[in-house]
């Protein structure tokens, strides 16, 4: 993107950083917004709780505008395991219910739906990767008139695949079944309209394409989820007035705030405020591009090496994720541990590589990929 963002990310001068689909650096000014509410407790003990709090309600409207939802229907969590399991937990299941996702789904968006399966005898129909592919027809096809939840991510950890979510996301209303994603591969690298592509849970995190400490777990609810599920894990900010300790039979709140139980993580709010007002001041619409073009960079340089792109290249399939198999069986975990040895930090996962580009990453970072993979 420019210099100026970049001098932001300590690590981008220390690495070449493509990992961010892991764990991405921090910028500057998530570092100091942490430190700061730090230092206030440090100075004034609790005395600056209003404040906090408003910080919290900053990142909430700020991660609501990224996803075109309104801030009352996002609530925070710890990670996005636990987005996704308040939904398999408060769902009433009934005989003769299945759940459609993807094989090879990240285990956070598969283990709510086993529990389920196992607890409730809920059939769990698993459509299978296609030369690094969803194929959306198959996948589309497993959705029948028993399904209750469809359940996938909307970029893929282990392939980059994007998948299209409005497509999805019609044939899960045809049949009434709730449309369940995790954004956490993809909110940061690009925004949503959740809304437009009927989606009606989105769990994510803070800490890779949000450029956010960890810690800051988010699930957006819409209207037509929170009807359905249930808040199981509740708490005393649960509830309509939480500062009336007096009244023990309060309803919960009729907003995804149900869904926060008690006192949140006030200095890695700070963080995340600070890290998501400099994505939605970069733009996520130019983040996107920019990143898809280092991507592009990165798969043209690759065409004459001696490794496969796994990830798809079609138009509104691929993302700032790509996985790249060696032809000749040298291991990912080999090929990583090679390139960590000269600074440059991607992941292996199973037989790939994985590269994530970010707007703090350049060309030159990909040209030093390419002239170090063996």
């Amino acid at each position: 993107m420019n210099d100026s963002i970049r001098s932001l990310f300590i690590a981008a001068n220390n690495y070449t950083y493509l990992n961010s689909a892991a764990v991405s650096p921090l910028p500057a000014t998530a570092i100091k917004g942490v430190i700061s509410q730090m230092i206030d407790v440090s100075s004034n003990g609790g005395l600056g709780y209003t404040g906090w709090l408003k910080h919290k309600e900053s990142a909430r409207s700020l991660l609501a505008g990224m996803m075109n939802v309104r801030p009352e229907q996002v609530a925070f969590t710890r990670n996005t395991s636990d987005g996704i399991a308040t939904i398999g937990n408060g769902l009433t299941w009934r005989q003769g219910d299945n759940i459609v996702s993807f094989a090879n789904e990240f285990p956070a968006n598969w283990y709510p739906w086993k529990r389920v399966r196992d607890e409730y005898g809920v059939e769990i129909r698993l459509c299978p990767e296609r030369d690094g592919r969803i194929d959306l027809d198959e996948f589309c096809s497993m959705i029948d008139h028993n399904t209750r939840v469809v359940a996938i991510s909307a970029v893929q950890y282990a392939s980059g695949f994007k998948a299209d979510l409005e497509r999805i996301g019609r044939a899960a209303r045809a049949v009434d079944a709730l449309f369940v994603v995790d954004v956490i591969q993809a909110l940061g690298a690009c925004g949503f309209d959740l809304p437009a592509q009927y989606v009606d849970v989105a769990s994510g995190a803070s800490h890779k394409w949000l450029c956010a400490p960890e810690g800051c777990g988010f699930v957006y609810l819409s209207d037509r989820a929170r009807e359905r599920v249930k808040p199981t894990l509740v708490g005393w900010i649960s509830v309509e007035t939480p500062w009336d300790f007096n009244d023990r039979e309060q309803h919960w709140r009729s907003t995804a705030l149900a869904w926060e139980s008690g006192t949140g993580c006030s200095a890695l709010f700070y963080g995340l405020e600070q890290s998501l007002k400099l994505l939605t001041d970069t733009g996520l619409s130019n983040i996107e591009q920019y990143t898809l073009g280092l991507s592009d960079q990165l798969c043209d340089g690759i065409a004459s090496k001696n490794y496969d792109i796994v990830s798809s290249r079609a138009p509104h399939e691929r993302s700032a994720i790509v996985c790249i198999k060696h032809r000749n069986g040298l291991s990912s975990s080999e090929i990583a541990a090679k390139l960590e040895k000269q600074k440059i930090i991607v992941s292996p996962r199973g037989d790939r590589l994985r590269i994530a580009t970010h707007f703090y990453n350049n060309s030159t970072d990909v040209d030093r990929l390419l002239d170090a993979l063996p």
